[in-house]
């Protein structure tokens, strides 16, 4: 069922449709508010509307979707020095109030923070995931094709990759039950 006759607002009137919420002026707002590490879902919020309205505007408006863009990379570059300090290590001058003889003190020193392990990790991980990754793949040949070698050239196969790994192989010969 259709618009009543008569609805400005309808689809298919001219000027189609409800007239856009959108300002020249959110996209500087929405810029302020991504390097601050706003979500899609944060900025619908801020703009009194919903998330599928700020994918419309994105895609309506170039310097809306731009300055999205903008924003967040820089939160995101901003995230990415702290992991980065995080896992090397870092200092920075720190002020706390110190009594002595009954008198407040500021006193300033330098706080030392460790290199976080965890922090190298995941940072080596998804910078240089071929050398760092968990799971090492050692492939020979295609999919399906191990039906068509012969059993000894593929026990030999076997063997060969045991040893490029560190692995000490023990095969039993099927039918004998003897191992080697």
């Amino acid at each position: 069922m259709g618009a009543p006759k008569g609805n400005k607002y309808a689809v298919g009137n001219p000027g189609g449709g409800r007239p856009s919420l959108y300002k020249p002026e959110y996209a500087e707002r929405a810029e302020l508010a991504c390097r601050a590490g706003f979500t899609d879902r944060e900025l619908a919020s801020l703009f009194g509307v919903c998330e599928l309205t700020i994918n419309d505007w994105k895609l309506a408006h170039k310097e809306f979707s731009l300055a999205l863009k903008l924003g967040k990379s820089e939160a995101d570059n901003r995230v990415e020095r702290s992991l980065y300090n995080r896992a090397i290590g870092y200092t920075y001058t720190a002020e706390k109030v110190v009594v002595a003889g009954g008198i407040p003190q500021n006193v300033t020193y330098t706080e030392h923070v460790l290199p976080d392990t965890t922090a190298a990790i995941f940072f080596l991980k998804n910078r240089r995931p071929a050398d760092w990754r968990d799971v090492h793949k050692h492939e020979v040949g295609r999919a399906g094709e191990f039906s068509e070698i012969p059993d000894a050239q593929l026990l030999t196969l076997i063997q060969e990759e045991a040893e490029a790994i560190g692995e000490e192989l023990v095969a039993t010969n099927q039918g004998t039950g003897s191992v080697n």
